[in-house]
């Protein structure tokens, strides 16, 4: 099955940007990121940083980015190609550069394109505990057993940028968690107005008011607040997370009409046959 261009193939550029391809990407990108179809079988989820769940809070494993990425055969980071398009016309923050996230058959893809450098499952958390502090959305694959992690900042990521422009964002994201807040609370000290990537909180009357339209429970506006004035909560219905990567591909084709019943049968008959054939020639 043919890689998506976002996410995908775009990202396979890292180390071959020049000023020309970032432009016209950016001139393209507005009309590539399909909201009705991202939302329809979204390739990214959004999982909330550890910190931001209540200690006594039972997620589940492929909720928690820490669980996620244990227990891998290989690890990689790859430099953030959205940051590293935007500044290199320059825009952009200074944001960690080296937040891409590749597991398993993905870091082999990686390490053997020379797209990434090799790392082991400690450093892999500690870019995760930096990508906190940096104040990045955490957003794996969207599968239970995720073969990657991109950490994302709402100025650069084509995503976020694509998804923001939507009138009800929080509804093209894969995610089981909002905020609350509690007014009571609050301190008015605007610290998570600046964390929030998705513009989804604001003051009012000098107490942080919340647009859930907005919110994707990332919970990075959760961990700086000094009055625990916010916090996440379940949503009473959640996005069903595939089990694998290969059911998320099948998923992510059916949903964008290139993979019907009838052609998963003839595939699946014609893998019968090859095997078959290649067993009798043994």
């Amino acid at each position: 099955m043919a890689a998506q261009y976002v996410v995908g193939i775009w990202e396979f550029h890292v180390n071959d940007l020049d000023e020309e391809f970032v432009r016209l990407s950016n001139e393209y990108f507005p009309y590539l990121v399909d909201a009705d179809a991202w939302k329809a079988s979204p390739q990214l989820r959004t999982i909330p940083v550890s910190r931001s769940l209540d200690p006594g809070h039972h997620s589940l494993p492929y909720e928690d980015a820490a669980t996620l990425v244990k227990g891998h055969r290989r690890y990689a980071v790859a430099e953030c190609i959205c940051r590293k398009e935007h500044k290199l016309v320059g825009k952009g923050c200074e944001k960690p550069m080296e937040a891409c996230l590749v597991f398993d058959t993905a870091a082999d893809y990686y390490l053997r394109n020379g797209l990434a450098r090799e790392i082991d499952e400690a450093e892999t958390l500690k870019i995760l505990e930096e990508g906190e502090r940096a104040g990045l959305v955490v957003q794996p694959s969207n599968s239970q057993k995720a073969i990657n992690i991109c950490l994302c900042c709402g100025c650069c990521c084509q995503v976020l940028i694509a998804m923001k422009k939507h009138p009800d964002p929080a509804e093209l994201f894969s995610s089981a968690y909002i905020v609350e807040v509690d007014a009571d609370e609050c301190v008015g000290c605007e610290v998570c107005i600046g964390r929030c990537q998705m513009e989804a909180l604001t003051m009012n009357e000098g107490v942080v008011s919340l647009e859930q339209k907005r919110c994707i429970g990332c919970g990075l506006c959760v961990t700086t607040c000094p009055t625990k004035a916010l916090n996440l909560k379940r949503k009473d219905i959640v996005p069903e997370v595939p089990r694998s990567n290969t059911e998320a591909a099948i998923k992510l084709a059916k949903a964008r009409g290139k993979l019907s019943n009838a052609k998963m049968a003839k595939m699946a008959l014609k893998s019968k046959f090859d095997r078959l054939m290649a067993a009798s020639k043994r």
